[in-house]
């Protein structure tokens, strides 16, 4: 808003995310033209709420435009009628919904900024998308006429543990650090799932209104979400099914086995929109750089296909009788495995080495005839010569290693070493909900992180 030459902001998030309230927000409505792409509509119905919207800013009735190009003329005559002491503000909400197939609509965008807006020093044009790989592709990282043309780029990310804290506070809603991280697991920080929340039920009792009645506000939610964002959207959540049934994720060739999609171009084009979207999360092998994993990173979808999927309304208190079963064991070893990985910073503020450039990875070890089989949740390989070894442990009371645990470790240490041949120091650092409780063998954890750690701010 300072600044004294024309701006092209770009937006881009997960679904759900708040992009629209946050430019509402901040702008408090004042835009000298905004409009919001109809999902799936025609090119005709697009160009009708473009005129309708420029009638509304005019006060006088404008024809539709019979394409994009003469859209784009008429919204620049009427931005010249408009004080030139004073920022002009556009805001084009769900973007790559105005360009459906063949409308020209990216084509005349293009001509329009730069023939035109980019010369104007009080015009600001916020562009805004949940499909975030066809923003990256088309905007952000456009290798045509918009090349390098966006003057800010806003890739909005879902709330922290200690921002959804904060944002359940401002909704009277008091519940406990494992309540919240529960209910992280389902939504994750996703403010529209979170504004769902109703201050006088308890988090199982909310869980089972919005996911399991039937009709309930989240019956659909998945169906809806994956479709409005992805063309052919059946192979983009078959992708996300077959990573929801392994732990550490699948390497390129082990997805294409569980889905049976051709290996070709197409799918590696799927690969980078989920990761885009951040519905996926690529980590490499520690020791195999060039074997990657590809792991479910959002919490709803990884929700869905544990408990939703062919269960709604089946049993409208689902979510209440299932506590303490072993398919919720398993689903919370699992989720909270992805809470720590979306808090790296905050896990190493813990354990002191923030200032320490680091990259984390995977570790699966299948074994052989001569080393048994070992995992490593979490590897944490450090510039100073140093790997953590991360053993994530969500529990209900303070963790205890006893003495088979002890064994474990030292074995799965063991098999590490031989296994990646690394030659730097390793350590044990155990990721836990309440912490270690001290005994003869909770020395083998150099150090340890609680989910009050996770809650952390982060200090640069």
């Amino acid at each position: 808003m300072q600044e004294d030459r024309a701006q092209l902001i770009v937006l881009y998030g997960r679904r759900r995310i708040g992009k629209t309230f946050l430019i509402n927000e901040y702008f408090e409505g004042r835009f000298d033209f905004k409009i919001t792409g109809a999902y799936k509509e025609k090119k005709d119905i697009q160009l009708e709420s473009f005129a309708e919207e420029l009638s509304d800013h005019l006060g006088e009735l404008v024809p539709v435009p019979k394409d994009w190009n003469t859209a784009f003329y008429s919204l620049r005559r009427y931005l010249n009628t408009l004080p030139f002491d004073e920022k002009r503000i556009l805001f084009f909400d769900e973007l790559p919904w105005l360009d459906s197939p063949r409308s020209g609509f990216l084509k005349a965008f293009e001509h329009f900024w730069n023939d035109y807006g980019s010369a104007q020093r009080n015009l600001i044009c916020v562009v805004c998308g949940s499909a975030t790989s066809w923003m990256v592709n088309n905007i952000a990282q456009n290798k045509g006429g918009l090349f390098n043309r966006q003057t800010c780029s806003i890739d909005l990310r879902p709330f922290t543990l200690q921002e959804t804290e904060h944002y359940l506070q401002t909704r009277n809603i008091e519940w406990s650090r494992y309540d919240i991280a529960e209910c992280y697991m389902i939504m994750g920080g996703i403010p529209y799932y979170l504004s769902l929340l109703e201050p006088e039920r308890s988090l199982s009792d909310n869980i089972d209104n919005l996911f399991f009645r039937k009709r309930s506000e989240l019956w659909n939610e998945f169906q809806q979400l994956y479709r409005t964002l992805f063309s052919n959207s059946e192979q983009y959540m078959q992708i996300v099914e077959a990573l929801s049934k392994r732990r550490i994720g699948l390497t390129r060739s082990e997805i294409i086995r569980a889905t049976g999609l051709p290996d070709n171009g197409s799918f590696t084009e799927k690969l980078k929109d989920l990761i885009a979207s951040d519905f996926v999360r690529v980590s490499s092998q520690f020791g195999r750089k060039n074997e990657a994993f590809y792991q479910l990173k959002d919490y709803y979808t990884l929700f869905y296909f544990h408990f939703i999927q062919n269960r709604n309304g089946r049993d409208e208190h689902f979510w209440t009788h299932s506590i303490g079963s072993s398919t919720r064991y398993n689903w919370v070893g699992l989720a909270f495995e992805r809470i720590c990985k979306d808090h790296i910073q905050q896990i190493k503020q813990k354990i002191g080495i923030s200032a320490v450039l680091t990259e984390e990875a995977s570790w699966l070890w299948k074994g052989n005839e001569e080393t048994s089989g070992a995992q490593i949740d979490l590897v944490i390989d450090r510039r100073d010569h140093v790997v953590n070894l991360c053993e994530i442990k969500y529990s209900e009371i303070e963790y205890v290693i006893d003495k088979e645990y002890d064994q474990t470790l030292r074995t799965k240490r063991d098999i590490f070493r031989q296994v990646t041949e690394t030659k730097k120091t390793l350590q044990f650092i155990l990721i836990t909900t309440y912490g270690l409780k001290q005994n003869k063998y909770s020395g083998i954890a150099s150090g340890q992180v609680t989910l009050d750690d996770l809650f952390a701010p982060v200090y640069n």
